[in-house]
């Protein structure tokens, strides 16, 4: 029996040995090596990982630390996870969506037709233009024209004049018909001085016949065509040669088109230019510039392009816009590729678009490019995109923004990889990643004020007092009210004059702006829920803050920030008041936030 608890505790031990050698060191190698495989792998992943706040998702930072908005340690960003190149920015559906994001391919003939388009007026004729003048002294008795827009016909009864410079020479005629065979010479000399006040043969030999002086004497019409301008009433006085009416023959006009600088090189007189307006939308007017102006506007950078229409059929009016097509135009590369202008944001010297980077994800990365010329609609681009890239034509801005708080490459941060702190990518603010912020010159230069217009200002003051009221009403959470503002703002953004903008740089700016701007209004007039509303304000607010660094409004305004806003993405808005009253969550958090900028 002793002998068998002894095999027994043999057999025990050299099973537990053996278990030892197959599984325990087989284990323990698995261990090192799982320990190695995750030293490795936290090593790779250092390389490239970013830090996140966790209440502030828009602070993005290459090393740990505290959050610069509210001192929370940062996270380990999981942006990481989506496989995402340093400067690639990844947008969700929903996003998408709400900003209308879209996109397209870049192509030769795909995005640009090689075509130029200008706009312009039509004006009236200056070499069909007459003024009919009186050609001698005295009262107006009667007129027979009384109104601009009538049409006379050459030969046409203007007026009736009582003209004592008239009387008397009539009398004079009347002493020398009497002398004419003894003073020939006499008699020829008083009918011609006649003459020179446009008296007609039938008239002058109606008078010597009668053998009477003639009181009142009518003005005819030299030249057939439409009155514009009338210059005179019954019962004034008026002298020889003085302007009765200023008369346009419409049988012909002038479409004047403004061509900018950079568009000079590509016009030429004997250019077929095609034509439409608003007024004949199906029908298109074939002319020819018969003039380019060889003077350029200093003030607007703009030259006079003009074509003549014939209008005959009275289809042209003056004042009229229309548009002109220049087809068959030549980048001057070959390996030039067009774009929308909608595509293109500029910063200072720097054009910038967004690619998106992988066909069947939202990701998109900003790329320089170099600009060719534009027709107005299109540009070209003759570096930094080829045949095949998509590109963002909807919604750019957007894209950018969220670029910028994501610290990627974006228009105001050309290097990528800093802290953008909310909006500091629009104040020209950058983090040396300790939380202190710091100037950055290239921004500030980016950033700087563009000198407009007083005029302009004015009209994108009428626009800001829309938003005020639009932000008003959000912070009375009364979505009517909001509507109502929404509308005043589209309604005064129509009224805005980009022609008033001189400088193309600033035209083009406002280009983008208005139309963003537009488009978060409209959605927000016609979405009652207050939600929605406030989904598309902050869109409508970030365009805003734009338009009011970029021009000002002759005012000063506060940029405020509210870090909860947008399910803790947090959202900016202008304010009049210092006083922070939340336009985002209204009476539920109306002291919620704080304010980042005084725009002076």
């Amino acid at each position: 029996m002793n002998k068998n608890i002894i095999y027994i505790s043999v057999a025990v031990i050299v099973g537990l040995f053996g278990g030892y050698l197959i599984f325990g060191r087989g284990s323990a190698d698995t261990a090192t090596n799982t320990v190695m495989d995750g030293h490795n792998h936290s090593e790779e992943i250092a390389t490239n990982q970013m830090w996140t706040c966790s209440m502030h998702p828009q602070i993005m930072q290459p090393e740990p630390g505290d959050c610069p908005i509210c001192g929370m340690d940062l996270i380990p960003a999981e942006a990481g996870a989506d496989g995402l190149n340093a400067n690639e920015i990844k947008m969700t559906e929903n996003a998408m969506a709400l900003a209308n994001i879209q996109t397209s391919v870049v192509g030769q003939g795909q995005m640009g037709d090689n075509s130029l388009k200008l706009s312009g007026k039509i004006r009236p004729n200056e070499e069909s233009n007459a003024v009919q003048v009186t050609y001698f002294g005295g009262r107006i008795e009667q007129l027979y024209v009384n109104s601009t827009g009538e049409r006379v016909g050459a030969g046409q009864r203007l007026a009736t004049i009582y003209s004592p410079e008239l009387v008397a020479a009539q009398q004079e005629l009347l002493t020398a018909s009497s002398l004419k065979e003894s003073q020939p010479e006499l008699y020829k000399a008083v009918r011609n001085k006649l003459k020179l006040w446009k008296l007609s043969e039938k008239q002058i030999n109606a008078i010597e016949s009668a053998g009477k002086v003639q009181e009142y004497f009518p003005v005819f019409a030299t030249v057939s065509g439409t009155v514009t301008h009338k210059m005179v009433e019954e019962g004034d006085y008026v002298k020889q040669g003085q302007p009765l009416y200023k008369i346009a023959n419409f049988n012909t006009v002038w479409a004047e088109f403004d061509a900018y600088e950079n568009q000079i090189a590509l016009l030429k007189e004997g250019q077929t230019i095609k034509i439409t307006t608003n007024a004949y939308r199906n029908e298109v007017f074939d002319a020819k510039i018969s003039f380019i102006d060889p003077l350029l506007n200093s003030a607007t950078r703009t030259i006079v392009v003009r074509a003549v229409l014939n209008n005959k059929k009275d289809k042209f009016k003056p004042g009229m816009f229309v548009e002109g097509t220049i087809e068959g135009i030549q980048s001057g590369s070959k390996s030039a590729v067009t774009v929308p202008a909608t595509a293109v944001l500029w910063t200072g010297k720097r054009s910038v678009v967004y690619v998106k980077t992988k066909p069947n994800e939202p990701v998109f990365e900003m790329r320089e490019v170099l600009l060719g010329n534009t027709n107005g609609e299109s540009y070209t681009i003759l570096e930094g995109l080829v045949n095949g890239d998509e590109v963002v034509t909807n919604g750019t801005f957007t894209v950018d923004a969220a670029a910028q708080l994501q610290g990627k490459k974006s228009m105001m941060n050309a290097e990528g990889g800093k802290t953008m702190t909310g909006h500091e990518g629009h104040l020209g603010m950058q983090n040396d990643g300790s939380g202190e912020k710091m100037n950055s010159t290239n921004h500030s230069e980016m950033n700087k004020r563009i000198e407009v217009p007083n005029k302009f200002q004015s009209q994108l003051k009428e626009v800001f007092d829309g938003y005020i009221l639009l932000k008003d009403a959000l912070v009375d959470d009364n979505s009517e009210e909001a509507q109502t503002a929404a509308k005043r703002i589209s309604q005064n953004l129509a009224k805005v004059n980009m022609k008033l903008l001189s400088d193309e740089e600033a035209h083009n700016h406002w280009m983008t702006i208005q139309k963003e701007v537009k488009n978060s209004a409209n959605a927000i007039e016609n979405n009652s829920d207050i939600a929605a509303q406030r989904r598309h304000f902050k869109h409508l607010s970030a365009h805003m803050i734009s338009a009011v660094q970029l021009f000002g409004v002759n005012q000063k305004v506060f940029s405020e920030y509210c870090p909860m806003a947008d399910n803790n993405k947090g959202a900016y808005w202008l304010s009049l008041e210092e006083e922070i009253r939340n336009p985002y969550y209204g009476e539920a958090m109306l002291k919620c936030g704080e304010v980042r900028e005084a725009i002076e």
